[in-house]
C-alpha cells in the first residue's frame, strides 16, 4: 500500500467517526471544560497535603506528548440532584429449607413479587432479579414475608400444588446522588466517600433493569446483554451446534465531575436455538462421535419438551422446560423395583427399557403426570419408586417403542442417546427429538480451533463500525428512547460518544550492537542490518524434526530440508549470535499414538549424550502441534533441562530472512542475550541498576478443564539496568484463588538471583501486576505486599531494612477492561482507523483522586485497540523521585517509562501492547499449562467409568513436581 493509498484508507475510517458528532455543526464537541477545570484544581490541591504510599494520590496530570482529543465509549448520565434510591435486600426461602433458586427461577420470581405484591409502584421499583431492589420512593413493607405461589410467564393461574416461596424485604439504606457528584466534583485531596460503591452498584441496577426485564434480551453475568432477535448482521453460525451474537456490555462509572456509563460491544458463543437432535449431529459431525464429548456439550441446556400439551385460556402452549441432567447409565436407577434397562453409557432410544405398569396398576407406576396430577400429558418415561409391597403387573417397553404408543412419536435417530430430565437415583428418559433448545444460553465448552477462528472472524471490526454499534446501542439497552423506569428516575443517557483529551508519547530510538540504531514507525520496526546488541554463545545444538506417518513431506529430501537449517545458522551468525555448527540430529517418523513416547526417548538420547546440546531445535508436524508442543515443553523444560525452540514444519519450509529472524529472537533470548535496548535516559531511574522491575500474573482453568486443574502463578523479574533478560519462577495453587500463595519463596529468588548478578541488592523494586480485577485492589496491597516485603526481609541486611530499604511500588496492569478511544481527525489515526501507538489518556474517564491512566503502545493488526489500564495501589518510588527535567510530575515519568518498556519486548520487533514485566508473567503461566496439559485440556474418556480424572479425587491439588523447572535452564527465558 502507498503513503497516498494508506492517507485515503484512513480517511475514510476517521470519517464515519466524524459522522458520531453530538454537537455542532459536522464538529465533533470538546471535552468537557468544567470536568478540566476541576481535574487541574485537583492536581493543584493534591500538592498541598502529604501523601500516602498505599492507594497514592494522583500526583498531577501528564502533559508530555502531542495533545490529540478522542472519542470514548461512554455516554453522559445525567439526573435530578434530588433523586434519592432507596435499597432493599430480597431473600427467597424454599419449602424445607431447600437451596434457594437463581437464574431465570429466580428472575420470575422477583418478577411475581412485584406484579401481585406491588403494582402500584408501577415502574418506580428496579431489580436485579437477583437480591436487591432499587425503589425511587420509599416502599411500605409492612409484612415480614410475602408468598409468592410460582408459575411460568405463560401460565394464567399456578397449577395445583404449585411451589410457594416466602420472600423477606429488608431495607438496608437510601442513597443520595447529589453526595456522590458532590464527591466527584470536590478538589480536596484525599476526601473519601464510603457510599460511592453503593451508589454505583444502584445505579448499575437501575439502568440493567429494563434489558434484563426484557423477555426478548438475555443477559449474561449482570451487564451483557444479547438480543434474542439479532440481524444477520449481528450473528453468525460457529458451526458443530453453536452461533455468535453481538450485544452490549454497559456500566455505570464514577468518573471526575460527574457519572459515565461505559458501553462496549460484546460478542459471545450460545447454543443453537432449535430441536436437540439436530444440534447433536452438528456437534458429532464436527467432534466426532465420543459421547462423553457429547455430554459435555449438552448436560445444564434447558429444554422444551414439545410432546408435552397444555395450553393456557387464550390457547397459547405452555412450554415444558427442563435440564438436561446426563445421558442414560447402567447404574441408574439401581435402588428402584424395577430400575430401568441400559446396555450402556449413552445408549440409544431402541437400547433403553424401562418398566411400564399396565393400566390397571398404580398410577404411580406410570409415566410421570404433569404437575397437578393430570396424566394425559407426560414428561418421559420413569422408573417406579422403590416398594415394600407385591411386584405390580406390567412389562419393560423400550424409550422407542414408548414414544411411539403413547405419543405417536417415531424416533428420527435410534442411535442418539436419550437424555435423562431427571436424577442418577430415579431418571427420567427423553428422546432428543422432543427436547427444543432454548434460545438465549451461552456456550459453556472450549470453542474449537474453527470455531475459533469464526469467532475472530466475526468479533474483529473496525473501530468505525464498533463505535457506530455503540452510538446506536439505544434501543436494546433502552436508553434510547428512554425507558419507563429511567423516566420514573428521572435519569437520561443521551447515546452521544464523549470526547476526553489524550496525549500521544514519542518512540524511542531502538539501539542493536555497536551503532546500529532502529527508528520505529507505527510502533514497529525490522532488524535488517544490525545485529542484536549483546551476542550469545551456541557452542553444541541439534535438530529433532518430527513426522507423522503417511503424513505430508513439506521437504524433497534430506538436503533439503538440512538447507533450511543451515539457513537458520547463517541467520543466528549474522544477527552475531556466536553459534557452532549443528550436529547431526534425528529425524522420527512416527504415529499419533507414540508421539509422546517417541519424543521422550529421543530428547532423553540428546540429554545423556557426552556431546548434550545445549539447544535443541523442534521441527513439529502441522497436524499435531498441540500433543507435540506440550511434551516437548515438558521433557525439555522439567525433565531434562535442555533449552529448545519450536517450529511448525510447514512454516519452517518456506521460511523466508524476517521468519528465520524471528527465530533466531527466541534463540539469542533463551541463551542469555540481549536483543535490543535503549538509551539508558529513556528508563529513567531504572537506568541507575538500583531498580528492579517484576511481573507477577495468575491465571485459572478455562471451561473443559478437569475438576484438578490448578491456578498457575508466575514472577518474572529484570536481573540488571537493560531490561534484556527476565528469568522466572512459577507455583501452582489452588483453581481460582486469586492471590499469590508462594510470593515470598518466588520472589525471594528473583532477589538472590539478582544479588549474584550485580553482587548488591536493589534499592527499588517496581511491580506490575497482572490479571487483578478492581474488586481485588485492596488485597493485592493487604496480602501480596506483606509477602513482598517477608522476602526482602529475609534477604537485605536489618539495618537497610530499618532505613526503608527497598522502596516497593505496585501498579496494577488491567486488559479485561471495556474502555476503547477512537480518534478525531485523520492526522490522529493509524491505518486502522485507531489511535495512534503510544496514546495515553489520564483524564476525562478516570477520577482525579485515583492515579491511573490507559495506555495504547501498539499498533493492532487488526480490529479495535484495547489500551492497557495501569493503576498504581502503592508507590514508595515515584513521589519521593527527584524528577529529571524532562519530566513535569511524576505522572509523566511513570507513563514514560512505561511507554518505552513496551518497546523492550525480546521476541518482536514491535512495542506490545502491555509491558513486559506483565507479559512475560503472563507468558510463565502459559507455559505452565503446556506442563500439566492432561489436567487444562484433558482427553474424553468414552464414558464415565473409563475417565481418569475420578470424583472422589476432584479438587485435590496435582504434584508440584509437574511444574518444577529444571536447574538447568531455571535462570534462562525458557518461558519464550
Amino acid at each position: 500500500m502507498t503513503r497516498h493509498e494508506e492517507v485515503e484508507a484512513e480517511e475514510e475510517v476517521v470519517e464515519h467517526l466524524l459522522k458520531l458528532r453530538s454537537s455542532g455543526q459536522g464538529q465533533r464537541p470538546d471535552p468537557d471544560k468544567d470536568v478540566e477545570r476541576i481535574e487541574n484544581k485537583s492536581a493543584v490541591e493534591v500538592k498541598k497535603k502529604p501523601t500516602s504510599a498505599t492507594n497514592p494520590q494522583r500526583p498531577g496530570y501528564g502533559v508530555g506528548g502531542k495533545e490529540v482529543i478522542l472519542w470514548t465509549n461512554y455516554f453522559n448520565l445525567y439526573s435530578s440532584n434530588d433523586l434519592e434510591l432507596y435499597r432493599y435486600d430480597v431473600k427467597i426461602t424454599t419449602p424445607g429449607n431447600r437451596k434457594a433458586p437463581v437464574g431465570k427461577k429466580a428472575k420470575r420470581i422477583i418478577g411475581l413479587l412485584l406484579d401481585e405484591h406491588f403494582p402500584h409502584c408501577n415502574n418506580n421499583i428496579a431489580t436485579d432479579f437477583k437480591s436487591n431492589l432499587i425503589s425511587r420512593n420509599e416502599l411500605d413493607v409492612k409484612e415480614e414475608e410475602y408468598i409468592v405461589t410460582y408459575r411460568s410467564e405463560e401460565e394464567d393461574t399456578p397449577v395445583p400444588n404449585a411451589t410457594q416461596y416466602r420472600i423477606r424485604i429488608q431495607f438496608t439504606g437510601s442513597l443520595t446522588l447529589s453526595e456522590l457528584i458532590n464527591h466527584l466534583t470536590s478538589t480536596q485531596a484525599g476526601l473519601m466517600f464510603g457510599s460511592k460503591d453503593e451508589i454505583i452498584q444502584a445505579l448499575n441496577i437501575v439502568l440493567g433493569h429494563y434489558p434484563k426485564a426484557e423477555p426478548a434480551v438475555t443477559t449474561i453475568a449482570a451487564n451483557r446483554h444479547f438480543s434474542m432477535n439479532p440481524t444477520p448482521y449481528d450473528r453468525m453460525s460457529l458451526g458443530a451446534g453453536l452461533q455468535v451474537i453481538r450485544g452490549f456490555f454497559m456500566s455505570v462509572r464514577a468518573a471526575t465531575a460527574r457519572i459515565l456509563v461505559n458501553v462496549q460491544v460484546k460478542n459471545m458463543a450460545f447454543y443453537d436455538e432449535g430441536p436437540l437432535d439436530r444440534i447433536m449431529m452438528a456437534y458429532m459431525s464436527d467432534n466426532g462421535s465420543n459421547k462423553m464429548g457429547l455430554l459435555r456439550f449438552v448436560k445444564g441446556l434447558s429444554i422444551d419438551l414439545t410432546h408435552i400439551k397444555r395450553t393456557n385460556s387464550k390457547g397459547q402452549r405452555i412450554p415444558r422446560i427442563k435440564k438436561i441432567q446426563g445421558f442414560a447409565t447402567r447404574d441408574d436407577g439401581r435402588n428402584l423395583a424395577h430400575p430401568p434397562v441400559v446396555p450402556q453409557f449413552g445408549a440409544g432410544a431402541k437400547e433403553v427399557q424401562f418398566f411400564l405398569d399396565s393400566p390397571a396398576s398404580a398410577s404411580s407406576s406410570q409415566p410421570a403426570p404433569v404437575s397437578g396430577g393430570k396424566k394425559k400429558g407426560a414428561k418421559g418415561p420413569k422408573g417406579p419408586k422403590p416398594s415394600s409391597g407385591p411386584s405390580s403387573a406390567g412389562s419393560y417397553i423400550s424409550v422407542f417403542d414408548f414414544y411411539k404408543q403413547r405419543y405417536n412419536i417415531v424416533v428420527r435417530d435410534p442411535s442418539l442417546p436419550v437424555v435423562s430430565i431427571g436424577t442418577k437415583e430415579d431418571p427420567s428418559y427423553s428422546p432428543a427429538d422432543v427436547c427444543y433448545v432454548k434460545p438465549g444460553q451461552p456456550a459453556k465448552t472450549k470453542l474449537s480451533p474453527s470455531q475459533t477462528q469464526q469467532m475472530i472472524r466475526f468479533s474483529v471490526r473496525r473501530p468505525t463500525e464498533n463505535a457506530r454499534s455503540i452510538a446506536s446501542s439505544g434501543q436494546q439497552l433502552g436508553l434510547e428512547p428512554t425507558n419507563a423506569t429511567l423516566d420514573a428516575f428521572n435519569i437520561n443517557v443521551p447515546t452521544k460518544l464523549i470526547t476526553v483529551p489524550g496525549r500521544v508519547l514519542g518512540a524511542p530510538a531502538i539501539k542493536y550492537s555497536g551503532t546500529g540504531v532502529a527508528m520505529p514507525r507505527f510502533g514497529s520496526w525490522d532488524v535488517r542490518g544490525i545485529k542484536f546488541s549483546t551476542k550469545a554463545e551456541l557452542s553444541s545444538w541439534t535438530y529433532l524434526r518430527i513426522s507423522l506417518q503417511r503424513g505430508r513431506n513439506f521437504w524433497n529430501s534430506d538436503s533439503d530440508f538440512l538447507a533450511k537449517v543451515d539457513e537458520l545458522q547463517n541467520k543466528l551468525r549474522d544477527l552475531g549470535v556466536s553459534v557452532s555448527n549443528y550436529l547431526p540430529g534425528k529425524h522420527i517418523i512416527t504415529d499419533p499414538q507414540h508421539l509422546e513416547s517417541e519424543i521422550d526417548h529421543w530428547i532423553h538420547r540428546f540429554a545423556i549424550n557426552p556431546r548434550r546440546p545445549k539447544m535443541i531445535l523442534v521441527i513439529m508436524p502441522e497436524a499435531e502441534i498441540t500433543t507435540v508442543y506440550n511434551r516437548v515443553k515438558y521433557i525439555c523444560d522439567v525433565k531434562e533441562g535442555i533449552l529448545n525452540v519450536c517450529v511448525i514444519d510447514s512454516k519452517f519450509s518456506r521460511a523466508n530472512i524476517q521468519y528465520l529472524a524471528n527465530v533466531s529472537l527466541k534463540f539469542n533470548l533463551k541463551l542469555g542475550g540481549r536483543n535490543h535496548v535503549l538509551d539508558p535516559s529513556k528508563l529513567g531511574f531504572i537506568g541507575q541498576r538500583k531498580t528492579m522491575v517484576v511481573g507477577i500474573d495468575v491465571t485459572h482453568p478455562a471451561p473443559g478443564s478437569s475438576p484438578n486443574a490448578p491456578s498457575v502463578a508466575g514472577v518474572v523479574a529484570s536481573i540488571d539496568e537493560w531490561l534484556g533478560q527476565w528469568p522466572a519462577d512459577l507455583r501452582i495453587q489452588p483453581a481460582r484463588q486469586e492471590m499469590v500463595a508462594d510470593l515470598d519463596a518466588m520472589f525471594k529468588s528473583r532477589l538472590l538471583l539478582w544479588k549474584e548478578r550485580n553482587k548488591i541488592l536493589p534499592e527499588n523494586i517496581l511491580v506490575y501486576r497482572d490479571g487483578v480485577s478492581e474488586g481485588q485492589y485492596n488485597i493485592v496491597v493487604d496480602k501480596e505486599l506483606p509477602a513482598l516485603r517477608a522476602a526482602c526481609e529475609a534477604v537485605y541486611p536489618s539495618l537497610e531494612i530499618k532505613a526503608g530499604k527497598p522502596r516497593i511500588t505496585m501498579i496494577i496492569v488491567g486488559k479485561r477492561h471495556n474502555t476503547r478511544f477512537f480518534p478525531t481527525k485523520v492526522e490522529d489515526a493509524d491505518r486502522g482507523g485507531n489511535p495512534k501507538n503510544g496514546t495515553v489518556v489520564d483524564r476525562g474517564v478516570t477520577e482525579a483522586r485515583n492515579w491511573d491512566f490507559f495506555l495504547q503502545s501498539h499498533t493492532a493488526i487488526q480490529g479495535t485497540a484495547r489500551p492497557a489500564h495501569y493503576y498504581v495501589v502503592y508507590d514508595q518510588i515515584f513521589q519521593n523521585l527527584k524528577a529529571p527535567a524532562q519530566f513535569a510530575t511524576a505522572a509523566d515519568a511513570l507513563e514514560d517509562l512505561t511507554h518505552n518498556m513496551c518497546y523492550l519486548f525480546g521476541r518482536a520487533t514491535k512495542a506490545v501492547s502491555i509491558c513486559p514485566p506483565a507479559y512475560y508473567a503472563d507468558l510463565v503461566c502459559t507455559r505452565a499449562r503446556c506442563y500439566l496439559h492432561g489436567l487444562f485440556d484433558p482427553s474424553l474418556p468414552s464414558s464415565p467409568d473409563a475417565s481418569s480424572v475420578g470424583t472422589s479425587a476432584a479438587g485435590r491439588m496435582p504434584d508440584a513436581s509437574l511444574v518444577a523447572i529444571h536447574p538447568n535452564v531455571r535462570n534462562a527465558m525458557f518461558y519464550l
